[in-house]
């Protein structure tokens, strides 16, 4: 294993710049560096700038050298949003969906994501984590180094810790840096069926408490839907888990206009994530409280609905991140490639907004914005290297995943070709 590592020569290197979120025109700036070098030690970024400026002060020979010649540089992708640890899988929902069938309708008669919480509760702890390493390997080669990943799949105390525990243990071994959140309020499971109210309490009473004990999550998450959890029960929820040390997240307004961006803001959530059907008002709110969008265009293709309004939340100043939610039943990928595709033609999103809201602002809806996201001194050494010498290219090269090169903490830990 190299102790310092220096890449040099790339023909972009696109440092979205930056510890916070960015919003407006903000998020079209990259601070792309021609010609750019940066020079690694112990996993740390110590140097960045021109391959010219870095390498006249170097003082050593690095034990490794990239060599990024005709090849755009830009920060290892965040995947802010995704629920990748799970058992079974949901194909035929899938065609119910393509015969007409709507999600909540399949929610409805037993399956979604019930249907996903019966093979998990099932599941072994090895098997899950089989699963995720199989899971994560896919996701390092399309340039994620860091992803979210919620629980949700259990609905009772022992499965969701379960399922927590599983996530620490792939962080620990897993090159993938993986955001833990909890989210026992996924759906109400078939033992509560008819009594949200009372499966509200439980959450309150044992699941949340055990759960902050444990220190396995950092975050608290609800699916705050029409025929799922009010706005009042996700307030009584996201309210107790901030108490107890979670910053909020809110699954907010994916099927109906419900109040869920409101309440994100209302709050202080960290994001509000789906937003497909969040009013004027809600996105108004959230960009005065500094909320973050995620937004999940795969999903909306997947389901077939409506894009999420990026163009207006940016216009309007709130900061946009864009996530896979790569789940088993309304999107069965974790296709950066695709989203990438989907933002640009369907959302009204320039190629450097979503670099931005892939890096620096999805970082930021992980809270982690102080040491990924951006390609800066001080910050870890995360960045993928394109076969392709621009940003404009992730883009324009529709659906196909770009990468070339992974490096995390300083170490190549996926490489297709460049040396």
């Amino acid at each position: 294993m190299s102790n310092n590592l220096l890449l040099r020569n790339a023909a972009e290197l696109v440092t979205c710049r930056g510890a916070a979120p960015k919003t407006g025109p903000a998020m079209s700036e990259l601070a792309i560096i021609h010609d750019g070098a940066i020079w690694v030690e112990d996993g740390m970024i110590r140097k960045v700038g021109t391959t010219a400026e870095v390498m006249a002060e170097l003082d050593r020979t690095p034990d490794q050298v990239m060599d990024a010649s005709g090849r755009c540089v830009l920060p290892g992708f965040v995947d802010p949003h995704t629920h990748f640890l799970f058992a079974g899988h949901r194909a035929e929902e899938f065609s119910w969906r393509l015969r007409g069938d709507t999600y909540m309708e399949i929610m409805e008669r037993g399956g979604g994501i019930v249907n996903s919480v019966q093979a998990t509760r099932q599941a072994s702890p090895e098997e899950l984590f089989a699963a995720g390493w199989r899971r994560l390997s896919s996701m390092l080669s399309f340039g994620v180094t860091t992803v979210e990943g919620k629980s949700g799949y259990g609905l009772d105390t022992d499965t969701e810790l379960k399922q927590l525990a599983v996530m620490a243990k792939l962080n620990r071994e897993h090159v993938v840096e993986i955001v833990p959140t909890f989210m026992g309020a996924h759906a109400v499971p078939p033992e509560f069926k008819g009594r949200t109210d009372e499966f509200v309490d439980y959450l309150l009473k044992n699941m949340l408490p055990a759960v902050a004990a444990s220190k396995l999550a950092e975050f608290c998450d609800i699916f705050c839907e029409k025929g799922v959890f009010s706005v009042e029960q996700s307030r009584k929820l996201l309210l107790e888990a901030k108490r107890l040390g979670l910053n909020s997240k809110v699954h907010a307004d994916e099927i109906v206009t419900l109040g869920g961006a409101e309440l994100a803001a209302e709050i202080g959530a960290l994001s509000a994530e789906h937003l497909l059907h969040a009013s004027d008002e809600g996105i108004r709110q959230m960009a005065a409280a500094g909320v973050i969008a995620v937004l999940l265009p795969a999903t909306a293709f997947c389901l077939r609905e409506p894009y999420a309004r990026a163009r207006f939340m940016i216009d309007q100043g709130v900061p946009v991140a864009l996530a896979t939610d790569f789940n088993p039943g309304s999107c069965f990928s974790e296709s950066i490639p695709l989203v990438i595709a989907l933002a640009a033609l369907y959302m009204q999103m320039t190629p450097a907004e979503i670099v931005t809201a892939l890096t620096i602002n999805a970082a930021a809806a992980v809270g982690r914005a102080d040491r990924v996201g951006s390609l800066e001194v001080g910050k870890q050494a995360d960045f993928v290297v394109l076969e392709h010498p621009s940003h404009l290219f992730l883009p324009y090269h529709a659906g196909v995943n770009c990468v070339d090169t992974v490096v995390k903490r300083g170490q190549i830990v996926c490489d297709k070709g460049l040396t």
